[in-house]
């Protein structure tokens, strides 16, 4: 029997957030899979691993200079046009990364894969929410969060199975037929839809939340790594507040804006962007420090280290079958209030971990992590779009792509910021000339852990806000808002 015309519509919206999700799994990986491959590419290059540096910073700038107008780009160029187009880029990019015989072309390759990657994300997002009902968001929306939450922690550990037995080449040409593969499915089940105006752009936006965003992401690179300036760093993260705070005065009195800030004003939307930053702050410093801690302070190497890290992966994983029937069970804001103090207390304990501790109980809190990890993940990426109309939907994934896009770099720079700290609490000095050669005891891990968990548990508050039906309209806690009626 074929498919009838009718059922097709159908069966293609229920096919999108996989696609979507296939690509950008693609995106996430290669931004975390490169870090174990560094020493082997400036090898092969003839150059230090600092120096190769330049080409992961490249992408993360070209990312901040381009997310902003990825909405405007698909409202006015048509969203599938955009997305295939995206990955086209991605892809070709991937091919010139792989074939690279130097770090000029390297890095050059990467700006273009950035350029990719800044529109295929957001414009993946808003194809998925534009195209799926209410009564669908919840499962829409968690199938294509798990890329997010998986790649950060799977990263490393293919990145250097494939560097012991391959070659780094293989980490950017595994790409091709992903890439091919998506592109065709995306030209198949993918409308073509474009804004209902076609407004101008705001170049005075695109400029100032370019800079703001590069400023801000630049500084909290230099502030990642040991050998930096941390005064440096911090004074490109001041002037990106400043900047941050014009673009933010423009575009409130702009007609057209490129960011729409006035979305903020949906308690469900600034709750999950404001607060969620937080949470995901504290979060995502966990993926930088579990590793340094397995290896400095554990005497592990990097490929035990990343076995390790699979527990967290298991975790993240396991938590999708069960995180919509959650949400439809407890509600939105029961679960962000309660998971967001879970998952400060478990960062906490990973820092509480020791080469002593059994190894089952090491597997078990990390595992938990996990858990705890991809449920407020989901929970904050559903709950953004509960109060948003169809005219909103294009706005309202590009300013949170941005959010998203910030706080991933900001967690990393808070992870080492804290361990640094804790370091210099101790009577290590923090000075640039020393900085390289610091020793970090597993004390100094212990107190950035709790940093890092305090952040979370921090966010509690502003989920505390939240109404007690949030997010029911999308069917999150059905039960309890009728019983209130």
């Amino acid at each position: 029997m074929g498919t009838s015309d009718n059922n097709l519509p159908d069966a293609r919206v229920r096919m999108l957030p996989y696609i979507v999700a296939a690509t950008f799994f693609m995106e996430y990986l290669d931004t975390t899979i490169i870090a174990t491959a560094l020493p082997q590419m400036a090898q092969s290059f003839g150059i230090g691993p600092n120096e190769l540096s330049l080409g992961m910073t490249a992408y993360m700038l070209t990312l901040a200079v381009f997310i902003p107008i990825s909405g405007w780009v698909a409202d006015r160029f048509g969203s599938r046009t955009v997305f295939s187009l995206a990955i086209v880029i991605f892809t070709l990019a991937s091919i010139l990364c792989g074939i690279s015989h130097n770090v000029w072309e390297f890095t050059a390759a990467r700006v273009l894969q950035g350029l990719g990657g800044a529109m295929m994300v957001p414009v993946g997002r808003m194809i998925v929410v534009r195209s799926t009902g209410k009564d669908r968001l919840m499962k829409a929306i968690a199938t294509i969060t798990w890329p997010a939450i998986v790649a950060p922690v799977v990263g490393p550990s293919i990145g250097g199975f494939i560097t012991t037995y391959a070659s780094w080449h293989w980490i950017f040409l595994m790409n091709v037929p992903f890439g091919i593969a998506a592109f065709i499915a995306v030209m198949i089940v993918v409308r073509n839809e474009h804004g209902a105006s076609k407004r101008p752009l705001d170049i005075p936006g695109f400029l100032l939340s370019g800079a703001a965003l590069t400023s801000l992401l630049y500084g909290t690179e230099i502030a990642s790594h040991m050998e930096s300036n941390i005064k440096v760093a911090l004074g490109f993260v001041v002037l990106g507040v400043v900047l941050g705070w014009c673009a933010w005065l423009h575009m409130r009195r702009a007609e057209h804006p490129l960011l729409d800030f006035s979305n903020l004003r949906i308690p469900t939307y600034s709750v999950t962007v404001l607060t969620g930053s937080l949470t995901r702050i504290g979060v995502d410093a966990v993926p930088y420090l579990m590793p340094l801690m397995f290896q400095i302070g554990f005497g592990l190497t990097a490929f035990q280290s990343g076995l390790l890290l699979l527990a967290t992966a298991l975790g993240n994983l396991g938590m999708k079958a069960f995180t919509t029937r959650i949400l439809k069970r407890f509600g939105f804001r029961r679960v962000a209030v309660n998971n967001a103090a879970i998952v400060g207390c478990l960062i906490i304990a990973c820092g509480l971990l020791t080469p002593d501790t059994p190894l089952p109980l090491i597997l078990g809190v990390i595992f938990c992590y996990g858990l705890s990890r991809s449920m407020q993940f989901s929970t904050l990426a559903t709950l953004a779009y509960a109060d948003i109309n169809d005219a909103r939907k294009s706005s309202a994934s590009t300013l949170w792509s941005v959010a998203q896009q910030m706080t991933i770099g900001m967690g990393i720079a808070f992870g080492a910021l804290a361990l640094r700290i804790a370091a210099y609490l101790r009577g290590e000095s923090v000075d640039a000339a020393s900085a390289a050669s610091m020793h970090f005891t597993l004390g100094d891990f212990q107190w950035a852990f709790a940093m890092a968990g305090v952040a979370a548990l921090i966010s509690v508050l502003g989920y505390r806000g939240l109404a007690h039906d949030a997010g029911s309209n999308i069917g999150g806690g059905v039960r309890t808002a009728q019983a209130k009626r």
